[in-house]
């Protein structure tokens, strides 16, 4: 069964690992509507198999105008988060895990 014309269309992800180098977290970008989340590796008490945590997004996380995004990480050896940059304007934004959520500050330029 195929989709017809206008059909759901398929999401354009990029992965980047956090740049913290003790730290196992890779943050997700929607490229078109710049939604950011993250995912962990995390022990599992009693198991000899870990668990994947993941971060919804939080504040700012979500989708924002329409663009072209893209993730940059900093050179910076103990930083945990990520830039958001939207390569069409320009403007960016820092997000990061802030408690169970990924937060991006506003865009700016």
């Amino acid at each position: 069964m195929g989709l017809g014309i206008g059909g759901a269309r398929a999401a354009s992800y990029d992965f980047l690992a956090a740049p913290e180098r003790d730290l196992n977290r890779v943050y997700r970008l929607d490229r078109a509507s710049g939604e950011v989340g993250a995912c962990q590796y995390g022990l599992k008490e009693g198991a000899a198999v870990g668990i994947t945590l993941c971060y919804e997004p939080g504040e700012g996380a979500g989708p924002q105008p329409p663009g072209d995004y893209a993730l940059v990480a900093s050179s910076h050896e103990r930083e945990g988060g990520v830039f958001r940059v939207d390569q069409r304007t320009g403007k960016m934004s820092i997000c990061y895990v802030l408690n169970d959520k990924v937060v991006c500050t506003p865009l700016a330029k």
